[in-house]
Order: C-alpha cells, then sequence, then structure tokens
C-alpha cells in the first residue's frame, strides 16, 4: 500500500504550529485539512485524553458557533498521536486564511470557566474524561503561538 500523506511529512522537523495538511475535491467542491500541532512531535510529551477531549469538546462548539465559519466547519477532532488536531473545511484555505480563526478558538479555550459543552452522560460518551484547567493551559499556549506565527510556523517543513 502506498503511504498516506500525512506519514509523508517529516516530524522530526515539524513544530508547533498551523498547517494546511491536505486539500481533496469532493464534486466541485475542496475541503482544506489543517494539521493544528500543539506539541512537537517525539521531542514533547503528548497531550493527555481529559485535556484533549475537553479542548475538543470547547472548539467545536465555538467553531460551530463562529458565524463566518459555522457553516464551512466539517470536523474538529484530535490526532490519534496526540499531538494536536485536525480541522476540516469547506473551500480551499491558506493557514493564513484561517489563522485569526483557530488563533480565536484557542483564546476561547485558554479563557473558558464553567460547564463545558456537552459533557454530561446523555450527551457524550465518556462525559467523566475531561481536564478544562490543562485545557485551559493548552488554549493559551497555543493562542500565544499563533499570535507571533510566521512562516516557519504556518508551511510544513521541508
Amino acid at each position: 500500500m502506498e503511504k498516506i500523506t500525512s506519514f509523508t511529512i517529516d516530524h522530526i522537523k515539524l513544530q508547533p504550529g498551523l498547517y494546511v495538511s491536505r486539500k481533496d475535491k469532493v464534486g466541485a467542491e475542496t475541503v482544506t485539512t489543517f494539521d493544528l500541532r500543539l506539541t512537537s512531535p517525539n521531542e514533547e510529551p503528548v497531550m493527555n485524553t481529559a485535556e484533549m477531549h475537553t479542548m475538543e469538546h470547547l472548539a467545536a462548539t465555538y467553531l460551530r458557533n463562529e458565524p463566518t465559519w459555522k457553516d464551512k466547519v466539517l470536523y474538529f477532532g484530535p490526532m490519534g498521536c496526540r499531538t494536536g488536531f485536525y480541522l476540516l473545511l469547506s473551500g480551499d484555505y491558506t493557514s493564513r486564511d484561517v489563522l485569526s480563526l483557530v488563533k480565536d478558538c484557542f483564546v476561547f479555550i485558554g479563557e473558558f470557566s464553567g460547564e463545558v459543552p456537552g459533557a454530561s452522560a446523555k450527551d457524550c460518551g465518556n462525559y467523566l474524561d475531561m481536564n478544562l484547567p490543562m485545557a485551559n493551559y493548552w488554549g493559551r499556549k497555543y493562542a500565544a503561538l499563533l499570535e507571533s506565527a510566521d512562516d516557519s510556523r504556518l508551511t510544513y517543513p521541508e
């Protein structure tokens, strides 16, 4: 079998950032997949599932309520390696096009307090696996990185 695109990225050189992972045609529409990389693969500890689960709930809620982008959001979810998230949007975009959206989303995560949306037995299949303080930490950390992101954090390394 052929190696899939995400396994062709040099994870030794990859640093936290916001990257276009791939663009796919679905009929006449383009779907852009973004790699929201929060940790340096194979160098830093990965995120725990509880904070990733919390961030998923918060980001999905934020993105699906954001007035300009909500109708373009197809998916937001964690990477299996626990170093970041994938965001799939309907349309042909660059990292710069969505930088403000993603930064604002992670500011929201960093500042969120109160009951996590969907964190109940009725709404979620694993509602007890949540860690809001760590989600806040990662939200603040990633938003700060995006605040000063240059091309080295917006384009995959060669």
